[in-house]
């Protein structure tokens, strides 16, 4: 009975100090993280449009874009947030699309667990290059083992098609929603 007593109250005290570490962990990293984040998020911008000198934030629902403008205030196109799951998690980019709403800017990828030298090639330049200047109508689709035909279509990465499709899938959901949106 005594032995029981004092596992108990050692793993409760063991508890409580490991809890009470995690808590100031959290509390001591999370607005690093979130600003971090931000950070990411704003070179993202200036990635997407090098021309730009400032990008207002517009809140739409759920969603929010960044209207970019260059000094003389003329609009560049829109920068938004994209994600959605890909084959290993989630995939997180940011993409830049033209005051037409017609052509991408670009793709930056913020945050991916896809397989290493596989579906992380998603993140790779000569992937992302393939997202500059891509009409968005119709809809971006990809092809394997060729050379894209349209000015719609990008090239899958070989073995890792689950990323590719998963790229072009949770674009073509984002632009249609922010095409709504914009056209109100």
């Amino acid at each position: 009975m005594r032995n029981t007593v004092r596992i108990i109250s050692v793993l409760t005290v063991v508890g409580l100090i490991s809890g009470t570490a995690l808590v100031l962990m959290y509390n001591y990293a999370n607005p690093r993280i979130i600003k971090n984040q931000k950070n990411e998020m704003e070179k993202a911008v200036y990635k997407l449009f090098p021309n730009a000198k400032k990008y207002d934030k517009v809140a739409m629902g759920d969603d929010v874009v960044f209207k970019v403008t260059d000094k003389s205030g003329k609009s560049l196109g829109y920068a938004f947030i994209a994600e959605g799951n890909g084959y290993q998690g989630p995939i997180k980019m940011m993409a830049g699309i033209k005051p037409d709403l017609a052509t991408l800017e670009g793709i930056e990828i913020l945050e991916s667990q896809e397989t290493p030298g596989l579906g992380q090639e998603i993140a790779s330049d000569n992937f992302r290059a393939q997202f500059d200047g891509l009409k968005t109508s119709p809809e971006i689709t990809y092809v394997k083992n060729a050379k894209p035909g349209s000015p719609n279509e990008i090239q899958a990465i070989t073995g890792a098609t689950i990323s590719s499709k998963a790229v072009c899938t949770i674009l073509n959901e984002q632009i249609k929603t922010i095409k709504q949106k914009l056209s109100k």
